[in-house]
């Protein structure tokens, strides 16, 4: 059930009804891993503390650790082409945006492993 989503929060609430969200956050660790960035994700988090949570790292990688921030672009499979069509304001906007964008990637890898796999 790939679709357009307006906001990080109707992502995840869509997650939840088709019970993936516990694929979803182990997709997040696995991937953050990959790129030797710590995140500290238990599975009982909820969407919104989620969505907290990858705001803040996100804007703290694009404020301390630009090149950790490319990185974990790189890994997660976000094209170059989304983030260039983000409107450039202060790196708290842009850091929202970013997140979403990581949320709807690794929904697409969850959301296609769990359909193909059977």
């Amino acid at each position: 059930m790939l679709s357009n989503f307006n906001n990080s929060l109707e992502l995840l609430e869509v997650i939840q009804k088709e019970q993936l969200y516990k694929e979803l956050l182990a997709q997040l660790k696995k991937d953050f891993d990959l790129a030797n960035i710590p995140i500290k994700l238990s599975m009982d988090v909820t969407p919104s503390e989620l969505k907290s949570l990858l705001h803040e790292k996100i804007y703290f990688l694009i404020v301390e650790r630009f090149h950790d921030y490319l990185n974990l672009l790189y890994v997660v499979d976000i094209s170059e082409q989304q983030v260039k069509k983000i409107v450039p304001s202060d790196a708290v906007d842009i850091s929202a945006e970013v997140s979403f964008l990581l949320l709807k990637r690794e929904w697409q890898k969850v959301w296609y492993r769990s359909k193909y796999s059977s």
